[in-house]
């Protein structure tokens, strides 16, 4: 499990904020080689209509949960004639790395994962599982590299207050990513999903546009905290 567990710290890193009626995700985006489809790498995708999955670790090893989650989203729907709640999927997959971590002959899962989505009753839910297969619920996480950075900013400026509006809940998630990513809007991925919409992956240039404004923001912020100081 420590093996695995490293392999997550060595991973892309992944924020996730949940709002009042929207959850936004972003999810640092690795250098590829110049002829490779980027397409072909994502660390955000959909297990479901209302569940989506960002990811930091072994793609190999998250290719083959996502695989088993989206299946067993199926069977639910066929099975119950609902869909899934947040909780049930997150249960489930934390329940497969658990078996992983003690069958003889395989090894444990190299990835930590953020669920995210609506419930039936369209509330916003946010979940986290590790190599070890425990979960928790969150209102704003982080995982992979530097996560423990990420994560203290995010307790330090989440709030009812900036959590109000999409706008802001985007920028929150821009500013915490940006503590780890430092060459801006080209190596940042960002998806939203919206109470009754699917998950929608923003545009470089959309990207680019909310990565300025919260790059200038934290500037401001700095620049504040300075003048006190200086002061004295």
């Amino acid at each position: 499990v420590e093996y695995a567990q490293e392999a997550v710290k060595k991973g892309a890193t992944a924020v996730a904020v949940r709002g009042k009626d929207v959850i936004v995700i972003g999810v640092e985006k690795r250098s590829i080689a110049k002829l490779q489809e980027s397409r072909t790498i994502r660390k955000i995708c959909m297990l479901d209509e209302h569940v989506c999955m960002a990811f930091a670790g072994l793609n190999a090893d998250a290719r083959i949960l996502i695989d088993w989650a989206r299946r067993e989203c199926q069977s639910h729907r066929l099975t119950v004639d609902d869909p899934v709640t947040l909780e049930y999927i997150t249960r489930e997959l934390a329940t497969i790395k658990q078996r992983y971590t003690h069958s003889a002959g395989t090894r444990p899962f190299g990835i930590s994962a953020l669920i995210a989505g609506f419930d039936p009753d369209s509330q916003p839910k946010l979940f986290q599982t590790d190599p070890s297969g425990t979960y928790s619920s969150w209102k704003a996480n982080a995982i992979g590299r530097s996560a423990k950075s990420v994560r203290e900013y995010l307790e330090t400026h989440y709030k009812d207050e900036v959590i109000a509006d999409e706008e802001s809940c985007i920028k929150l998630n821009l500013k915490a990513l940006l503590e780890v990513v430092q060459s801006g809007s080209k190596n940042i991925e960002l998806a939203i999903m919206r109470r009754g919409q699917k998950l929608q992956l923003l545009d470089p240039e959309d990207v680019d546009k909310y990565v300025k404004e919260a790059e200038k923001e934290k500037e401001e912020e700095a620049a504040s905290k300075k003048k006190p100081s200086q002061k004295v």
